[in-house]
This record gives C-alpha cells, sequence and structure tokens, in this order.
C-alpha cells in the first residue's frame, strides 16, 4: 500500500503537503545572503556604545532597591490627619472594593509613631529617622503617586523591575543597555549588587528575558571573589588560558559562520569579558584606594559587606562606564513592629543612601546618573496585629498607596508633575515607594518618555 503512494505521489502534491519543510528550506536560503546568517565579518560586540534616539541628560542608572517594600507613611509621605483619626475603623465605602494581603477591610487605623519635619527650602516633610536624607532634601524630588496591581512581594517584585508580573521579560537594566550599550570595556554593563537575604523575585529582577544574554544583569558578591569562577584553578597560568581562549574563540567563531547564532558571538564576548574582569573586579572591589573620609561619609568598612560598600561600590561601577547597577536590600517587610523595624533599617541605609547622592554631585556624575530609592508597593494606613501568627503594630501591603522622588541639582518641587517616568512603555505603572535622585529631564534615557 505504501508503495503504491509513493507512486502516485506527484510534485505537486509534494510542494502542498511538505510546505512548511520546503519554507524553511527557502527562508534559510534568503537568510543566507550577504548581510545575514551567511560567514562574514565579526559582529560587533552587543553591549558596543551607540547613539541613541536624543541625546540625553541621563545616561546610566543605580537603583537602590528596597526588598520588602518600606512604609512610606513612616518615611516620606506625612499624613497628619492619621492622628486624628489614630485608632478608628476605616469607613467601608472607602475600602470596600480594596484587597489586602491579610488584614481585613475593616482593621484600624494607625498614625506614625515617628515625628516629621520640614527641611530645606523645598520644605519636604520627612521623618525622624532619615536624618542624612532630610540633608539634601533640596536635592531629592519625591512623586506620591505610584500604584501597582500586584501586592505580593515576588510577582510585585517582578512587575517592578520588567513591566510585568509574569516570568521571561526583560529588566528594566537589559533594556537600558540594550539601548545605550556600555561603556565599560573591562566590566559588564549591568551589574547587581545584593545584602540581606536576597529578593522574593529573585534572579528574575535582573533575567534579560527574551533579548540576548549579554544584556543579563551579573551579580557581584561582596567578598572574596567578585564573580564565582572567575580566578584561574591551580596548574593554570596566563600563557595557558590565553591559548586555551584563542582556540575556543576560533572553534566558537567557526560554529557561529556556519549556523548564525548570535548566542554564541555573546558567548566569545563573555569569556574575553571575564578574561579582562580578572584584573579589573578585584581592583573595583578594592575599597581601601578610597580616602577615610570617603569611607566614614558613607559608613562603609573595608572588608566588611553592607548596604553602605554596595554604595560606594555602585558609584565606583558607573564611574567606570557600567550602564546599571541594581543595589538590592532586604529587610523591609514590616507587618509586625513596624516602628522598630524602619529604625534598624534606615540605620543601615540613611546614611549611605544620602552619602550617595553627595558623592555623585561632587564629582559631576549626578548630572548624568539616575538614582532611584524604592521597594515593590506601599504600606496600609491601618494597623496589622494578628496573635496567631505572632504579628502586633505592624502595617501590611498597600498596592494602591505608595510613592518615589528623584535629585538633581535643578530639581523642581513646585512641580511634582513634571517628574517622568524613566523607561517607555504605554502599559507600565510605577509601584514603589521611593525617593529618586535625578537631574529632572524628558528624555532622560535617550528615548520617548512619558510624564
Amino acid at each position: 500500500m505504501r508503495d503504491r503512494w509513493l507512486r502516485d505521489l506527484t510534485r505537486r502534491h509534494l510542494f502542498h503537503e511538505c510546505g512548511v519543510g520546503l519554507g524553511k528550506i527557502a527562508l534559510a536560503t534568503l537568510l543566507a545572503g550577504p548581510g545575514r546568517l551567511a560567514a562574514g565579518p565579526e559582529r560587533p560586540h552587543p553591549l558596543t556604545p551607540r547613539k541613541p534616539h536624543y541625546t540625553p541628560r541621563v545616561d546610566r542608572v543605580i537603583f537602590l532597591f528596597m526588598a520588602g517594600a518600606p512604609s512610606q507613611l513612616d518615611l516620606f509621605d506625612y499624613k497628619p490627619e492619621l492622628l486624628k483619626y489614630d485608632g478608628t475603623s476605616v469607613p467601608q465605602e472607602v475600602v470596600r472594593d480594596q484587597r489586602y494581603a491579610f488584614i481585613e477591610r475593616d482593621a484600624n487605623l494607625m498614625a506614625s509613631r515617628f515625628s516629621f519635619k520640614r527641611y530645606g527650602q523645598s520644605g519636604a516633610e520627612l521623618s525622624e529617622i532619615i536624618p542624612r536624607i532630610a540633608e539634601i532634601a533640596d536635592d531629592v524630588v519625591f512623586v506620591k503617586s505610584m500604584t501597582t496591581d500586584v501586592f505580593n512581594h515576588a510577582p510585585a517584585q517582578i512587575f517592578m523591575n520588567t513591566g510585568t508580573s509574569q516570568l521571561g521579560h526583560p529588566s528594566l537594566g537589559s533594556w537600558v543597555t540594550y539601548g545605550l550599550g556600555s561603556e565599560a570595556e573591562d566590566l559588564p554593563g549591568f551589574v547587581v549588587l545584593s545584602t540581606g537575604n536576597g529578593t522574593s523575585g529573585g534572579q528574575a529582577n535582573w533575567s534579560c528575558g527574551f533579548l540576548p544574554t549579554a544584556f543579563q544583569g551579573v551579580p557581584f558578591r561582596s567578598q572574596g571573589d567578585p564573580v564565582l569562577n572567575l580566578g584561574n584553578p591551580p596548574g593554570i597560568d596566563d600563557r595557558l588560558q590565553r591559548d586555551s581562549l584563542d582556540l575556543l574563540r576560533k572553534l566558537n567563531r567557526h560554529h557561529a559562520d556556519i549556523i548564525g547564532d548570535p548566542e554564541i558571538s555573546t558567548r566569545i564576548s563573555s569569556y574575553e569579558l571575564a578574561y579582562r574582569m580578572q584584573s579589573s573586579a578585584p581592583e573595583l572591589m578594592d575599597l581601601a584606594q578610597e580616602s577615610p573620609a570617603t569611607l566614614e561619609m558613607y559608613g562603609a568598612k573595608v572588608g566588611e559587606p553592607s548596604f553602605a560598600g554596595n554604595c560606594l561600590l555602585a558609584r565606583r561601577l558607573v564611574e567606570r562606564g557600567v550602564r546599571f547597577v541594581n543595589v538590592y536590600h532586604s529587610g523591609w517587610d514590616h507587618h509586625s513592629d513596624v516602628k522598630g523595624g524602619l529604625i534598624k533599617q534606615c540605620g543601615l541605609t540613611d546614611q549611605a543612601s544620602a552619602a550617595l547622592v553627595r558623592d555623585l554631585k561632587r564629582r559631576g556624575l549626578l548630572e548624568r546618573t539616575l538614582v532611584i530609592w524604592g521597594g515593590e508597593f506601599g504600606r496600609t494606613p491601618m494597623v496589622e496585629s494578628n496573635l496567631a501568627l505572632g504579628r502586633k503594630m505592624g502595617r501590611d501591603h498597600h498596592p494602591r498607596l505608595s510613592q518615589c522622588g528623584w535629585p538633581g541639582e535643578d530639581s523642581r518641587w513646585d512641580r511634582p508633575s513634571a517628574a517622568p517616568t524613566i523607561w517607555d512603555s504605554t502599559s507600565w505603572i510605577i509601584p514603589f515607594t521611593s525617593m529618586t535622585c535625578r537631574p529632572p529631564s524628558c528624555t532622560s534615557l535617550g528615548s520617548t518618555t512619558r510624564v
């Protein structure tokens, strides 16, 4: 029966039944043409700096991400009316459509347990537990209109970093390096630093998603080798390493010429970058090169991993041309004892956050560097107390209440609506309670931004 079917098969019938396969053959032929997948000159490195659509005021970013979501009500967003209604229930017509992670909608209101004062010529009202940030109040813009529709930590952190709570999408740092490349020849264009117990969103927070892996964030460790497996194993000297890399480059280049996979070029570039980082990374991480006055300003100590040390490393990274630096610090999820939790975390972060702004400003880097301080969502004005969970005097997740801001030498406090978003996306909501440090510009990263 099969032999008879083969004898009756016509050429037209073959084309009809195998159209998909023949289409692939035709497509491969077209792509093998000049300038496509055909063998040719080696492609430029994907992180090579390139000219954006517009001349940007800002071309590098430091994102100080406070994982766990700090309470804006106790830091930057003073609510004097809460004092009047402290301990009373919220009217049901106000919260009837809202959902919270743990508390009921009829939970009592809780005023901040901290005092607030006005600082600087701007008159910004700030909490007593962030005195160093208060000293730079006139260099900071606070935006108190941020919301999100995601109020669990992992998806909210991924949403904040990528614009969607679904996995597989590029992070903000990946998009920035994709659009602008990087000026750092001996370091990655997108670096991740972390203190505390890590983030709920994990690696998805700095993922390259569907972009080439050259735009993936590279985590640096705060002690030991900055990147694992960066040093040579015993018995491998520089000459043997260089010969091995040259052979790998030749083999990978030959393979790339055959199949045209851009990831092979990324692999070649990664090997070469790792080789250069063997000398550049240790020099970068050596905070002993900083003056005692600078170390004291940040509150950093040589050889001791800390948020302060990571802020100083962030400055050293952008100074060397790195395009995007994420600095994650966990410990802000205060479902219980929000007062004690904030005192602890502000003690770890307030001095270094303000020092970073001052340091960038005195070195002339703040004019072209966007610094963001924030978390994944806000905190409720209602108290969270749950004896079964051992919680008392805390605050729950609040997706509809958060804030942000940024510093720069000519920030306009009288025009809060002029603070632009820092990416170009019609669907992006900025869900974080934050302070952002930057000079105002509606084309902050060289592509269209929306106010």
